[in-house]
């Protein structure tokens, strides 16, 4: 059909809006991938061709719509063909098709839900591969109906979002007042958030108050690498936006896995930390109900195991939707004819309308930073623990409790018995969660003494034993604070990060340990040695030869606020290439420039 055409069209007028867009709108999927692999989570439903009516933008078309008295009919073409849509695809049981619910549809929300609900049953599309996203631009609260309707679309199994999460006018209410399984965060926050300290700790934040309330967290807009990187880290689950993909209408485009984000950043980390193997062997497997079971079936699974006092519940693709306890439904099943009721037909309540919320998060999730959501609302059965979002177990407080004591204990098994200083290990879990946490500037400072080996030999292991000590007991004096981690590599090796200080507060400290150390290390010397200022010993090829008095030398790897190194190994790389420089110059301190530390992440 031509512009002209179209043109002439419009001048049916306002009633006609419905049956101009059935000609020209098309469906659009835009796809919505787990951070953490890059894997399609689910699409949301977008609308094209609004341009060819006249209109800006789909809003513009939707509120003309509104205003003509034609929203429903609109919205309910669009929802049908987007559904039609995406039951053709054939990776759709596995997947969440993403649906904007206009909040002015309210008052004849039963009429939407009956049609929808037709239009899946006919499909073969279970209820919990819908989530509808209510936008926080719009005033909820000055419709009524509203929370009836959300009551009834979560009873129903929908999975409901938050949309523009932060810039309308209630999103914390909603939050609040209301069960939803994912939350938005609108683009504003998510632009440049790589390079803005301040967007960073909001999101971060935001993402901790979500997981503690069960819910998944969504970026959208996602433009840049950067940005995506910065999002992952700050801990969202989900991203979307044109880093990923732009909105498509040739739906054989769409693919299974976004290469570009499973490769964004570099590799994540490789090797498990202490906190996940601990988890990992603590997990436990217990069995599951489904939202769609019916009470009756319910009883069974507490008869089954007399001593499980609740289970987790799922929907119908392996997401966590909360727990049901015993005691929600203890009444029924101790009335004299509660099994009579759950049979009556006339009994409209389902096992959704016992489901509770419990506290959500992944597998890879620090110990301390599960205890913070466990105790995040009080009263929590469990961690329901989740594997690329999908349930995975379930952590207890007992069990969670045993996993810190238990890596106190290794924790204090991995230090250093000479220093006390945290050893190998510890340096390890501490650099991986450096290198991808880029809210700061990182100094990750390594340690090694020059002309140690000939000292040792010539004065023996204990002297040796009291340099080490010394240097230990300066790097305690030195670094002082929560923003510090000091720890012994092994031998005359140490190590030390600082967060947050800038580099030239850094290297004061630096420079004064290194000279602090060479004063005091002398009077480990023989009175002679000190005066000529060397010793006599013996080379690696045993060749007799002179050594100047020990000092120590150190290598420093700055690492940019709002950068993130995708693998630790990386650091530990640069570090060596950095030691024989340091070693070599006057003051024995080398400090790697940013760019350096910008080329090492984009080498790999």
């Amino acid at each position: 059909m031509s512009a002209a055409e179209l043109l002439a069209l419009r001048r049916f007028g306002d009633g006609e809006i419905v049956t101009l867009a059935k000609l020209v709108i098309e469906t659009a999927f835009q796809p919505i991938v787990e951070a953490g692999t890059g894997a399609v989570f689910g699409y949301e439903s977008l609308m094209r061709g609004f341009d060819r009516l006249g209109f800006s933008s789909p809003l513009d078309l939707i509120d003309r719509a509104h205003e003509a008295g034609q929203l429903l009919a609109l919205e309910h073409m669009a929802n049908s063909r987007a559904i039609a849509a995406f039951a053709a695809l054939p990776d759709f049981r596995s997947r969440t098709l993403f649906i904007n619910l206009d909040s002015r549809l309210v008052p004849e929300g039963a009429d939407l839900v009956e049609r929808l609900a037709g239009h899946l049953f006919r499909a073969g599309i279970p209820a919990s591969s819908i989530c509808f996203e209510i936008s926080e631009r719009f005033d909820n609260d000055t419709l009524p109906d509203f929370a009836i309707l959300v009551r009834k679309l979560r009873l129903a199994g929908f999975k409901l979002a938050i949309d523009d999460f932060g810039v309308g006018h209630n999103g914390l209410k909603l939050l609040c007042d209301h069960q939803v399984d994912y939350l938005k965060i609108d683009r504003h926050f998510i632009s440049g958030m790589e390079n803005d300290a301040r967007k960073r700790h909001l999101v971060r934040n935001t993402v901790n108050a979500a997981h503690v309330l069960g819910i998944r967290v969504i970026a959208e807009g996602v433009e840049t690498e950067a940005e995506f990187v910065a999002a992952r880290e700050a801990g969202c689950d989900l991203v979307q936006g044109w880093f990923v993909s732009r909105p498509v209408t040739d739906f054989s485009m769409l693919s299974p896995v976004y290469a570009q984000v499973t490769r964004a950043g570099g590799t994540r980390r490789s090797s498990r930390t202490l906190d996940s193997i601990l988890i990992r062997r603590e997990i436990e497997q217990v069995a599951v109900l489904r939202e769609n079971e019916s009470l009756e079936s319910v009883f069974e699974f507490f008869r089954r195991d007399p001593k499980r006092t609740f289970f987790p519940v799922l929907n119908a693709n392996d997401e966590p939707r909360g727990i049901l306890h015993e005691y929600h439904v203890k009444e029924l099943s101790y009335h004299p004819f509660g099994r009579d009721l759950l049979k009556n037909k006339l009994y409209q309540k389902s096992l959704s309308h016992f489901v509770t919320t419990a506290p959500i998060a992944d597998l890879d999730t620090p110990a301390e930073q599960l205890l913070d959501v466990f105790t995040g609302m009080g009263g929590n059965e469990c961690v329901i623990l989740t594997e690329n979002l999908r349930y995975a177990g379930i952590l207890s407080a007992s069990s969670l409790l045993k996993i810190i004591n238990e890596k106190r204990l290794k924790t204090a098994e991995d230090q250093n018995p000479l220093t006390g200083l945290p050893g190998n290990r510890s340096i390890r879990d501490y650099l991986q969660d450096k290198a991808l946490d880029g809210d700061q500037l990182r100094c990750l400072c390594y340690f090694d003494f020059d002309n140690f080996k000939p000292f040792n030999d010539h004065y023996g292991f204990q002297k040796g034993d009291l340099a080490l000590s010394l240097f230990a007991s300066l790097m305690r004096r030195e670094f002082i604070g929560d923003d510090v981690f000091i720890g012994h590599v092994g031998g005359d090796d140490f190590f030390a990060g600082i967060s947050g200080r800038p580099v030239e507060a850094v290297q004061v400290i630096l420079e004064r340990l290194l000279a602090d150390f060479s004063r005091e290390v002398r009077l480990l010397y023989a009175a002679e040695d000190q005066l000529a200022g060397q010793i006599r010993g013996h080379d690696r090829a045993g060749n007799q030869t002179t050594f100047p008095l020990m000092r120590c030398s150190a290598a420093v790897v700055i690492v940019p606020e709002g950068e993130v190194i995708g693998e630790a190994g990386l650091i530990s790389s640069r570090i060596a290439a950095l030691k024989a420089d340091a070693k070599g110059s006057d003051g024995g301190l080398v400090l790697s420039s940013a760019s350096a530390a910008a080329q090492l992440s984009a080498a790999h």
